[in-house]
């Protein structure tokens, strides 16, 4: 270890945690930068010169624009950011794509952007305390589809997404590139501001529920705002090298989603509309060849098809209820009303 790197991790005395968020424009970023923020920290949001900052006009937020198209500007722009001899305590890394128009695509975007990033970190002598990744279930691919034993931390990992592979690809990178590290594996993610499950909503609205399969599907979920609280639950307390499932601890039949979403959403007599995976996997198929045609990738494709089709999302959370109290404050009944709320008061619904 050089000076300067002693002299970067010198706690200071007296002064708030400083939080770096990357892909803070999303989503799930908002809601980070918002919790850090919460928490009395000094939140630094990383986004690109072309990044919405909608969610992010909160006075206390200060700002760096990074391009990792190209890595070499990353180690000046972060270098420049902080007086000599500082840094960040914390890093949540929260950039990526759930949806490309290959797997090259998501290769550069899910492990390269990382591996750039982290490498200039160190490069610039700004190795912090503990960097979390935002990573996914689909790291791990097809669970017991048959017993639908939940998942744990000891599955091991067999992707058949391009997503999925990407994700794992980046958490293999973290095991040796030599910033202390803690890995989330979150399920599907929801709330006000997302736009995926959104679109679930809006059609039980109508008066449809869509789903893949006809064998028994459990499907987890997680609130956002409960995310956010982990992820800082996990950098306060966790041990760094350390990987967590994190979902709602129960997992739900697709019949009691759509119950729930009925119920929030104000609407009786809601049509299920189960499609056979035959039918689904021909649709995919050309809606993903469409969207190369097009150059823009579609929401339906082979990568989305494999995630749909897979019937066991349930996950034990047990490992990060001992290692850091992960104790999710909202259930599904209660996130899915507070979502479709904040959906018709921005008149989305």
């Amino acid at each position: 270890m050089t000076e300067s790197d002693n002299t970067a991790h010198t706690p200071a005395v007296n002064r708030k945690k400083r939080v770096l968020v990357t892909g803070a424009g999303g989503f799930v970023g908002g809601f980070l930068v918002d919790e850090a923020l919460r928490r009395g920290c000094e939140v630094w949001a990383a986004v690109r010169e072309t990044t919405s900052r909608k969610w992010l006009a909160d006075s206390r937020i200060k700002f760096i624009v990074l391009d990792f198209d190209h890595p070499g500007t990353l180690a000046p722009a972060l270098g420049s950011a902080l007086p000599e001899g500082e840094r960040w305590d914390y890093v949540v890394y929260n950039l990526g794509a759930t949806k490309c128009l290959s797997f090259t695509d998501f290769n550069k975007i899910n492990y390269i952007y990382l591996r750039d990033f982290t490498e200039a970190l160190r490069s610039a002598g700004l190795v912090p305390e503990k960097l979390l990744y935002m990573s996914s279930l689909s790291a791990l691919g097809p669970g017991d589809e048959k017993g639908y034993t939940p998942f744990t931390e000891r599955t091991i990992p067999r992707p058949d997404t391009k997503y999925g592979a990407s994700k794992l690809k980046a958490e293999m990178w973290l095991a040796t590139c030599g910033i202390p590290n803690i890995i989330f594996r979150s399920t599907g993610i929801y709330g006000p501001r997302d736009h995926d499950y959104f679109l679930m909503f809006q059609a039980i609205g109508r008066g449809f529920d869509f789903s893949v399969g006809l064998r028994k599907q459990l499907l987890s979920f997680i609130y956002v705002e409960d995310l956010a609280r982990a992820v800082f639950d996990a950098l306060e307390k966790a041990p760094a090298g350390e990987t967590y499932n994190v979902a709602e601890p129960r997992a739900y039949t697709q019949a009691e989603f759509r119950a729930i979403a009925s119920e929030a959403m104000g609407r009786k007599g809601v049509i299920p509309v189960r499609m056979p995976l035959w039918a689904v996997k021909i649709v995919s198929t050309v809606a993903e060849k469409w969207g190369v045609a097009r150059g823009r990738p579609s929401t339906l494709n082979r990568d989305k098809f494999n995630i749909m089709r897979q019937r066991n999302w349930a996950v034990d959370v047990s490992k990060a209820r001992e290692a850091f109290g992960f104790s999710p404050q909202t259930d599904l009944r209660e996130g899915v009303r507070r979502a479709v709320e904040w959906y018709k008061k921005e008149g989305w619904l």
